[in-house]
């Protein structure tokens, strides 16, 4: 089939088969200004750093965890 949307070459006369180019198909969905403004721009100024949590605040989290699930099977054995 050589027709560029693969028709029979039988129906290529038939009206039903007249198929818009690509550029055509593309450009009916799409407003006249398709350009959309960047909601998150890039570059620009550098952003501050982020904070993470302490060592110390971590070691306590885990330790109480701990501490919780210990107590808990001291309480209910």
């Amino acid at each position: 089939m050589t027709s560029p949307h693969e028709i029979d070459p039988r129906a290529l006369e038939d009206p039903r088969n007249v198929y818009p180019t690509d550029e055509e198909f593309y450009r009916s969905g799409r407003p006249a200004d398709a350009a959309l403004p960047e909601d998150r721009p890039r570059g620009g100024a550098p952003s501050t750093p982020l904070k993470r949590r302490g060592t110390w605040a971590t070691v306590a989290l885990v330790a109480g965890i701990i501490l919780l699930i210990l107590v808990g099977i001291a309480l209910f054995p």
